[in-house]
């Protein structure tokens, strides 16, 4: 059996591994010409680490994330709301690592590369059409740059990893539309600097309409006595139209919201003029689609399940889909028969956290505060109660999958015979 991945990133990578472990042939085609150390912070959850750890990526990964100990919130007077441990502190088997995206997707290639080979590994490929038949699926590469033909290839079976702007899901829904803007605009960022609170907990800082999302993501950093900080503020713009992805802006675009946000554990004014690149990003996603399989052909990752970054889901669930795909694959009598024994295990569930996403996920206690108590408290338990904040971070991590005991409890995804 060989499979096409159509998409090099995180979920795509992770896919040819998992393939490779289960004995199945896999060759990735990425767009752009060369896969590199760019962008900015990813949180795994437990979930995806365990996966990756039983992928063997386990140390390379302890070498260069750095493993989160807390989860804490803020409101907008750096008053602490709710603070709770993560990964190996929750009790879980895995830790929960806080790492630089471009990092990851380096050792996930590294990985790759030693594995399936460089040479199946295909860069400056864009997916320009496909066809399928009872034998097999059919994918035609271009140079998304000149349009000039590249490629045919010819495979078993073809994967969408291509992400929220899936060449493979046009094909299927080629009247989607346009990404559904979520009313909120993200100015990322990443700097180093000295070390805030214990270096290893991730901070969320506001409500709704204003907030600030901060953590160390560099274990090299850490050992040298800094942190490497991914910083994402937000600000809440409905009226909006503007497509811009990923520009280059100054911090003249924000800035001045966050200007009194000096707390005594962290200065965000001082943070923001330190860095030396911020980029604008404006938070979207997609409406979750009723199908993901259509014969030999199905959806992976982004390009399935599309969602808001909220609760730290999108890359951890990309690697998950994967681990289950390659599972179908090896249980099922038939390609057709495993891709839609993916999609029957993943597909609900992950339309109902994208919905969820929406709805602000495991930060609702950050919006209770501010609704109940805007000019802040003395103290946060006569506002929302303990019991309340636990119950909103755990049902998320039980509707998302990675509640300790289903991660800690069940058998491996991926299950191969010797």
């Amino acid at each position: 059996m060989k499979a096409i991945i159509v998409g090099g990133g995180i979920g795509g990578l992770s896919m040819a591994l998992s393939l490779h472990q289960a004995g199945i042939e896999a060759k990735v085609f990425e767009s752009v010409r060369e896969l590199g150390a760019l962008g900015s912070g990813i949180n795994l959850q437990p979930n995806a680490v365990r996966e990756l750890d039983e992928m063997g990526l386990g140390k390379a990964l302890a070498a260069i994330g750095v493993a989160t100990q807390k989860w804490s919130c803020y409101n907008k007077h750096g008053q602490l709301i709710w603070s709770e441990p993560r990964g190996l502190a929750a009790g879980y088997q895995w830790p929960q690592y806080s790492i630089h995206r471009g990092h990851l997707l380096l050792l996930l290639l590294r990985a790759a590369r030693e594995r399936i080979g460089a040479k199946n590994i295909v860069t400056g490929h864009h997916l320009a059409s496909f066809e399928q038949d009872a034998q097999g699926v059919s994918a035609h590469f271009i140079d998304r740059t000149t349009g000039k033909p590249l490629h045919t290839e010819r495979a078993d079976l073809l994967i969408g990893a291509d992400g929220i702007h899936s060449a493979v899901r046009a094909h299927f829904y080629p009247g989607e539309g346009p990404l559904h803007y979520s009313g909120e605009m993200q100015w990322r960022a990443s700097v180093e600097m000295d070390s805030f609170l214990d270096g290893r907990t991730q901070v969320l800082v506001g409500h709704r309409n204003q907030r600030l999302v901060g953590y160390s993501m560099s274990q090299e950093a850490l050992n040298r006595g800094r942190v490497l900080v991914n910083w994402i503020c937000e600000i809440r713009m409905p009226d909006t139209s503007r497509p811009d992805w990923d520009r280059k802006v100054s911090k003249d675009v924000f800035a001045s919201a966050f200007a009194n946000w000096r707390f005594p554990w962290l200065d965000v004014p001082a943070l923001i003029d330190a860095t030396p690149e911020i980029f604008e990003f404006p938070k979207c996603d997609r409406n979750p689609v009723d199908r993901w399989s259509h014969g030999r052909v199905t959806l992976l990752g982004d390009a399935a399940h599309p969602m808001l970054p909220t609760g730290s889901q999108a890359g951890s669930q990309a690697v998950v889909d994967a681990r289950v795909l390659a599972q179908a694959l090896l249980a099922e009598p038939t390609i057709e028969g495993a891709l839609k024994s993916y999609e029957i295990q993943r597909l609900k569930p992950m339309a109902a956290i994208t919905l969820k996403n929406r709805e602000l996920g495991p930060e609702l206690a950050m919006q209770i505060a501010e609704d109940r108590a805007p000019d802040g408290f003395h103290n946060v338990e006569e506002v929302i109660s303990r019991e309340e904040m636990a119950a909103i971070t755990e049902n998320y991590k039980r509707s998302a999958g990675f509640d300790s005991d289903s991660v800690n409890t069940r058998p491996s995804y991926l299950q191969i015979k010797n």
